[in-house]
């Protein structure tokens, strides 16, 4: 297995972790962060979020100079973002920070590509790879998980909401990308008929 396979594979371990931290039912030690109380637990949960983050961005920069880009890579690379970002926002919600419909659209969207991205394979062959406005979406979601998980710090010394605002920036791009996806490929559909 090339190494930026290994680096999705290992943001997929991550992720049990990651659930593991926000799970646990004992009280966690809450830490005065330029003024906000943030639980440590959470702030353990946003680096190892962003480390997993930090994985998709490696693995995906490596494929490419190193000429490694496989169909494994291709398929489970945005299928390990998709669970580590449904994993968040569903915790978020849980929390009541982030709006149960948010979640739903952003998950819905991503089943939706999912099954896509299959039918693609089963039709002919290849694997669907991320487009522009997918990558878009993806980074905005996971920069608003990130800063939800932080309770805004450091951006809570000058008021600024930038979980809710990148998490807006998300929402729109999660249903733009969704739309481009089907667009693009809406013969999949017609082929059947």
């Amino acid at each position: 297995m090339n190494l930026p396979n290994q680096l999705t594979v290992f943001r997929i371990i991550l992720i049990p972790v990651f659930i593991l931290l926000l799970s646990v039912p004992y009280a966690w030690q809450s830490l005065d962060v330029t003024g906000v109380m943030l639980p440590l637990n959470w702030l353990l949960a946003a680096i190892v979020f962003a480390v997993a983050s930090i994985t998709d961005f490696l693995d995906g920069q490596i494929a490419r100079r190193q000429h490694l880009v496989t169909n494994f890579g291709k398929f489970a690379d945005p299928l390990a973002d998709k669970l580590l970002v449904m994993t968040a926002l569903i915790f978020l919600t849980g929390f009541n920070v982030v709006p149960a419909w948010m979640t739903a659209v952003i998950v819905i969207r991503e089943l939706a590509v999912t099954g896509l991205r299959t039918l693609i394979v089963e039709n002919n062959g290849k694997v669907l790879a991320a487009q522009m406005p997918g990558k878009i979406k993806t980074f905005s979601q996971m920069f608003a998980i990130f800063f939800l998980y932080l309770k805004d710090v450091p951006f809570t010394a000058i008021g600024l909401p930038i979980g809710e605002i990148l998490l807006w920036i998300a929402v729109i791009f999660t249903i733009y990308s969704g739309i481009d996806y089907f667009w693009q490929n809406r013969v999949v559909f017609s082929d059947g008929l």
